[in-house]
């Protein structure tokens, strides 16, 4: 297994910066002697979670999203506010976007969205005894709910019809967790 190697940092610069995410350039020396440069994006993390519902259904969000210029079905999801807790912002995100709250949230992992260039570590959740409670939700999201049952929903991404990286990830890991892969 590859270890970390011996990078030098020699300079970083600040290309942008948003209420979200700030992308800087780096100049890092590699341990042979070459400098190279690095862009990354620095993302405050984000939480991701699979809500089941009594029989095996889960709760979806169907939403346009601007970057890729689709409207997808997804597993509701959110960034973190600064210092927040994952599990608490796991329970807001959950509220704000489907309209419950769990009993019982279960932490199935972290993992990254690109560690190629961004920072972003995504808290996998399974969230099950859900009740109603709502919070609204931010403002210039357009978020409508689609329950399904879990073996539909594991069709439709072995079919091609869910295209969300974090969605497909939560859903494999959440029915291997329940025991519901074949």
């Amino acid at each position: 297994m590859p270890q970390e190697p011996n990078l030098t940092r020699l300079s970083s610069e600040t290309m942008y910066e948003s209420r979200v995410f700030r992308v800087h350039r780096d100049r890092v020396r590699l341990p042979g002697g070459l400098t190279v440069t690095r862009e990354v994006v620095e993302h405050p993390g984000a939480v991701v979670m699979v809500p089941i519902l009594d029989g095996g259904r889960v709760l979806m969000v169907r939403q346009f999203r601007y970057a890729a210029q689709e409207t997808l079905l997804e597993l509701p999801a959110g960034t973190l506010k600064r210092g927040e807790d994952p599990r608490e912002a796991a329970q807001r995100e959950l509220q704000e976007e489907v309209g419950y709250r769990a009993g019982r949230l279960t932490h199935l992992t972290s993992f990254y969205s690109a560690p190629g260039f961004c920072t972003e570590l995504l808290h996998l959740y399974l969230a099950e005894e859900l009740t109603p409670s709502k919070l609204d939700g931010d403002e210039d999201e357009d978020i409508e709910v689609e329950v399904l049952p879990i073996g539909t929903a594991l069709e439709r991404a072995i079919g091609g019809g869910l295209r969300d990286a974090k969605t497909l990830a939560g859903l494999f890991l959440a029915a291997a967790h329940l025991g519901v892969l074949r």
